[in-house]
Formats: C-alpha cells, structure tokens, sequence
C-alpha cells in the first residue's frame, strides 16, 4: 500500500492534518535554510508553492523560474522577479548565492544530472542548493499498488515511475541524491527525508490538541534520521558550491 494515497499526494483529500503539518515542516525547513543575510535566491519549483513569496519576506530577491505546463501566477513583491523558460541557459555563471528546488523539481526533471550541473554552474562559490525529490519508498508502493511487482527489484539503477495522472518522475535513495549533487560538483551537507512522523500519529496528536502543530513540528526537525531510506515520500538534502 502506498504510504500516502496516490490522490492525497497533491495536498488534497482526507489527510488534511498531515498537509498542514508537512507545509508548516517544510516552510520552517526553509526559514532555517535561507542564508543570513539579504541574497539572490534561485527557486525552480516552478511557480508551485510559496517558496518564493517566502525568501523574498526574509530579504531575499528572488529570480523563479516557471513551469510552462501552469497558468502564470503572477506575484506583488517586486523583490521577486519570474521568468518562463525550460532551462537556465537565460542566467550567467555564478551569479545566485542560493538555489532552491521544492515541489519534487529534480523527480519531475527526468534530465536530472543535466539540471543539476546546470543549478552547480549558476552557484556563486559558497552558495547553496536545497533539493527536494521523490524517494524510492514513494516509487515501490506506486508500482506495488500499480501490480509492477516485475519493476520492484531494488538495485542501483535509476527508477522511473509512472504516475496514474499519465505523468513519470525519478525516484531516489539517499545514496542515489548524494551521488547526483556530488557529480555535479558539489558537496552534500546533509540528506533527510522530509519528513518522518507518519500522518496517523499527526492526525491523532492534533485531534488531540489542534495547538500541538509547532511541537509537532520542533519534534520533526529534531530528529537526525540522516540518510533513512525507509521512511517518507519525499527526500530533501542541501549541497554547497566550494570554492
């Protein structure tokens, strides 16, 4: 079974509580991440979410990038700057101090290792690349529920998974993300999935008490479950351009 129903996994659906605490892990993921001080901040999560609303509150300015399959969305702060295009070929060398890539950008770019090169190329030396993907727990249960017990064989070759919708995306484990951002360059400082409190036990604590959220959340960015294949849909690591 999937650890997450298929139709519940663009936010919608009966695991309301669930989406609720994993936007609120993720935004404070970020919060955490962003650099100090005020910088040009890359977002290639394709005009889904609200990565760059966000970056651009804390100070940043932020250059993102837009999926040309979603209608335009179009942003008041002027510290955000959006651009249609399908590669970064627009952007000289080193020239973000910061790239980010939520909403599974690096699963649903099937050219990943060419993306990645293209995210290390643009990295001022020193900047910082924070990639969420798909992970291979998410990719087994789709083909499982799917009957595709023939592609369940794990091994180190790349696993592409289609998605009910007629859409495929690449699923990761953790060595399979390090080995993408360190084969474009860069070095991993830390991998994680992004979450791992599963949605019955944040269903039960904030039926309990709906102002359990931001313990909740402290108690999910405590942990230390580096590099933990077995649990969460999504993968999220961060990388630095050395000099």
């Amino acid at each position: 079974m999937l650890p997450i129903p298929a139709e519940e996994l663009n936010g919608s659906g009966t695991l309301g509580p669930y989406w609720t605490f994993y936007r609120a892990v993720a935004a404070e993921q970020l919060h955490r991440w962003l650099p100090d001080s005020p910088s040009v901040v890359l977002d290639l999560s394709g005009g889904r979410g609200r990565w760059s609303s966000q970056a651009a509150r804390a100070g940043h300015r932020v250059i993102e990038v837009l999926d040309f399959r979603r209608s335009e969305r179009r942003l008041q702060d002027t510290r955000v700057c959006q651009v249609r295009a399908d590669d970064l070929s627009f952007l000289p060398d080193e020239c973000v101090d910061a790239v980010v890539a939520e909403e599974r950008a690096m699963s649903i770019e099937l050219m990943t290792e060419s993306a990645m090169a293209d995210v290390a190329r643009v990295l001022k030396p020193g900047g910082r690349a924070l990639v969420c993907v798909d992970s291979l727990v998410l990719g087994m249960a789709i083909l499982a529920e799917q009957g595709r017990w023939d592609h369940l064989r794990v091994s180190g070759e790349v696993m592409l998974v289609p998605w009910p919708d007629g859409s495929i995306t690449r699923c990761f484990s953790s060595t399979q993300l390090r080995e993408l951002l360190k084969g474009a360059g860069l070095e991993v400082d830390w991998v994680r999935p992004r979450t791992v409190l599963s949605p019955s036990t944040v269903d039960h604590v904030l039926a309990s008490d709906a102002r359990a959220l931001a313990w909740l959340v402290r108690t999910e960015l405590s942990a230390n479950p580096d590099d933990d294949d077995t649990v969460g849909i999504h993968l999220v690591a961060s990388a630095t351009k050395k000099p």
